[in-house]
């Protein structure tokens, strides 16, 4: 864990490079809106005026959760383990969409309940999915500690082998239910404020779910200034693995893009270890689900895409990538001001 603690400030001289490429565009200023501020901060991400995307990667962390057994789901765990296999053998949501975009999707196993027999899926599994946290912590902080490494060494791996934007993701029934609590913790607000229908809710489900959420927190106590203290007692695998990811992305100079809101409460999880690890995230989305905004918000991001998305698996998170290359078409391919003898707009203060 000692490389959380070297991590910096993204770099603001590659930011306001990117920004004076972008006032030399010939077109008002400013008017490619959150899109030029997304380029900006990829290039403070990646040290780098001359933004590159062209090695895009989506990381799918799969986990189980033993509080399905709540009737907090509307199917059991085993969905986990085919939809895992799935996404690893390339015909699944994700990758129709990483597909088109041109993006590799690894699917990690860093938690599903059942041994598995797919050579596609890379295998990080700490357990065998969760405990129940209604009744106990869902793992020990020590498994905690290692998901979190697995997901930066994930992004290690991922930065050898040339992957300059990763998408994060995930798959694990039940972890609507997890990220709930660990919303609820976090955000310091009320289970009923956070808590959703998941993938599809009767009322009565949607209440067994708020009802589980409450008894997991008045269970364990998360003290919610220690984020690991959260993973561990309310949180899931994927969770953690995920918030390694978003440290990954900033201790490698990677941009991190955030998808649901599964993702964001990882993403906040990852502020709670070091404050600049935000500085190399990108928000595309805001979930549906009821803590999506909130989750946002306590970044201090905008998210482009506001669209009722709760898919799941990165598929929001993708929608980010052909937005982001258009943009970067402007940036790079533009006509300028000073080609066109056009005097520059003046920025108003």
């Amino acid at each position: 864990m000692n490389r959380i603690a070297e991590i910096c400030p993204s770099d603001k001289n590659s930011s306001e490079l990117a920004h004076e490429r972008w006032n030399a565009v010939a077109k008002p200023l400013g008017s490619f809106g959150l899109l030029e501020t997304a380029v900006e901060r990829t290039a403070a991400a990646q040290w780098s005026a001359d933004v590159d995307i062209s090695r895009k990667t989506v990381v799918v962390m799969c986990a189980d959760n033993g509080v399905v057994e709540e009737g907090v789901t509307q199917c059991g765990s085993e969905v986990t383990a085919m939809s895992a296999s799935a996404i690893a053998s390339g015909t699944s949501n994700i990758n129709a969409l990483a597909k088109l975009y041109g993006a590799d999707v690894v699917a990690i196993d860093i938690g599903i309940a059942k041994k598995m027999n797919c050579p596609q899926l890379i295998d990080r599994k700490i357990a065998f999915g969760t405990k129940n946290i209604v009744k106990e912590p869902a793992m020990s902080r020590n498994d905690a500690e290692k998901a979190i490494l697995s997901g930066i060494d994930i992004v290690s791996d991922l930065k050898t082998k040339g992957t300059n934007i990763i998408v994060t993701g995930e798959m694990g029934i039940g972890n609507t239910t997890t990220a709930s609590a660990v919303s609820s913790v976090i955000l310091g607000v009320s289970p009923e404020v956070v808590t959703g229908r998941g993938a599809g809710l009767s009322s009565d489900g949607l209440e067994r779910k708020i009802n589980a959420v409450k008894r997991a927190i008045s269970v364990n106590k998360p003290d919610p200034n220690d984020p690991l203290d959260i993973i561990s007692k309310v949180g899931g695998f994927d969770i953690a693995g995920m918030t390694g990811v978003f440290l990954g992305g900033a201790i490698y100079h990677i941009p991190v893009v955030i998808d649901g809101v599964i993702s964001a409460a990882a993403a906040v999880l990852a502020q709670k270890f070091n404050q600049y690890s935000v500085d190399y995230m990108l928000a595309s989305h805001i979930s549906e689900e009821p803590a999506g905004r909130g989750l946002i918000q306590k970044l201090g991001l905008n998210a482009i895409i506001d669209g009722k998305l709760r898919l799941g698996e990165g598929t929001g998170g993708i929608l980010l990538l052909p937005l982001l290359e258009g943009a970067l078409s402007l940036y790079y391919n533009s006509h300028k001001f000073e080609e066109l003898g056009i005097e520059r707009y003046a920025e108003l203060t």
